[in-house]
């Protein structure tokens, strides 16, 4: 209590040497995650430049299934043995409560989650870097003799700044960190969360320069969009407690044994089989986002690969995969926003469908989060959009999350 209360030299200058050493491993492992994803992507579809779409929408339909059912060999396989023989794998949040992350476990069930997205599984990636950035935060924490708090704020933020480093998205990463995991906003929190972050995001970039990773055309604000916002909120709310309960419960039933070895291959065949038609639906949600955000498509065809999205990414959780849910989330919202929008449109026209997508996309995932700050900076990130999208943005966020809300305390209570 003393040395929190009067913080002594050579406790900040350790506490300031192990922040800037999360930041640069944090960048390392989300470095060394894209790398590794891209390489396996362009191996597995024959392509050199662009993004996963473009490799899968040119390859031969039977190389979409076979990608996908060569995935679901690996995945079974791994998680079955990692699970049957290696230490258990612990998440980010138990790790801030004191468990160790074991280090083999962690590497190799990040690993095998950046194969199986990196084949076409659809499901987010997000989850490896920031498992790899906990775990080496965990490590230089306990090598460091930190306290408990200590320790678990740099765990939160190495968990943010791998986020913040595979996406390059620094205020994101921090936002990460200070909102969800740590739900504390304070100096002791902020300041190792943002430097953390940024010093990930420029690691990385010093190998991988920042790409965007939706290209969105200039949007403006339209009355149609800030009407539509505000009546649409409530709908993506809703909308988005539906996928997070479909997500517990398909993770609930996921095989814990052997099972795993015949579902695995099973469900993920199948998803390939859908991509056929619908190859928008594979990988993290890229491809599906930047279908929405595109609007080349017809707002129908949107509208139903945001519903298949939701199935497979669900349905890969279900088989026992384990990845994230952030850029299904954010891809599953931009999906239905356009195909509402554009629905809106016929009664009122005003504003590009992209517009309808962006807002939606940010209010879908704040829901799903339970992060309202977060997934609007991540959006804005994402896309390079500037501020004029922020009030409709917002309204559309706090009708949508105070519906999450709403629901999930019913819920709660109706349990209870």
């Amino acid at each position: 209590m003393t040395r929190a209360l009067q913080p002594s030299f050579s406790w900040l200058a350790r506490l300031s040497a192990v922040s800037l050493l999360v930041g640069i491993g944090a960048g390392i492992s989300g470095l060394a995650v894209s790398l590794a994803l891209r390489g396996i992507e362009h191996l597995a579809y024959g392509y050199s430049t662009g993004a996963l779409f473009d490799g899968i929408s040119h390859a031969p339909p039977w190389q979409r299934v076979a990608g996908l059912a060569i995935a679901g060999v690996i995945g079974g396989t791994g998680w079955w043995a990692l699970r049957r023989w290696g230490a258990s794998v612990v998440s980010v949040e138990q790790s801030m409560t004191g468990t160790r992350m074991p280090p083999v476990s962690t590497v190799i069930n990040a690993g095998l989650q950046v194969i199986i997205v990196g084949l076409g599984a659809s499901i987010g990636r997000e989850l490896a870097p920031r498992e790899l950035g906990a775990a080496i935060a965990g490590w230089l924490s306990d090598t460091a003799g930190v306290s408990s708090r200590e320790r678990r704020i740099l765990i939160a933020c190495g968990a943010g700044a791998g986020l913040a480093a595979v996406y390059s998205v620094p205020l994101g990463g921090a936002l990460f960190t200070i909102e969800i995991l740590l739900a504390e906003i304070s100096f002791a929190t902020a300041l190792p969360a943002l430097a953390t972050a940024a010093i990930a995001t420029v690691v990385a970039q010093t190998v991988m320069p920042a790409t965007l990773l939706y290209s969105v055309p200039p949007l403006d604000l339209t009355p149609s969009l800030f009407v539509w916002a505000t009546i649409a909120g409530p709908v993506l709310g809703f909308a988005a407690v539906g996928f997070v309960r479909v997500a517990r419960w398909a993770e609930s039933i996921r095989p814990r044994s052997w099972w795993i070895l015949i579902v695995m291959p099973v469900v993920f065949t199948a998803v390939g089989l859908v991509a056929i038609p619908f190859p928008e639906v594979l990988g993290n949600g890229q491809s599906l986002g930047q279908a929405a955000f595109s609007g080349l498509l017809p707002i129908g065809v949107l509208g139903l690969l945001a519903i298949v999205k939701v199935v497979t990414t669900t349905a890969t959780i279900g088989s026992g995969a384990a990845g994230g849910t952030l850029t299904p989330s954010l891809a599953i919202g931009a999906g239905l926003g356009a195909a509402l929008g554009g629905l809106w449109g016929l009664i009122w026209p005003g504003g590009p469908v992209a517009a309808f997508a962006f807002v939606a996309a940010a209010s879908f995932m704040a829901s799903t989060m339970r992060a309202p700050f977060t997934a609007i900076v991540l959006v804005i990130e994402f896309t390079n959009q500037g501020p004029a999208l922020l009030v409709p943005t917002m309204l559309c966020v706090a009708g949508a999350v105070s519906v999450s809300y709403l629901l999930t305390r019913w819920r709660v209570t109706g349990v209870t």
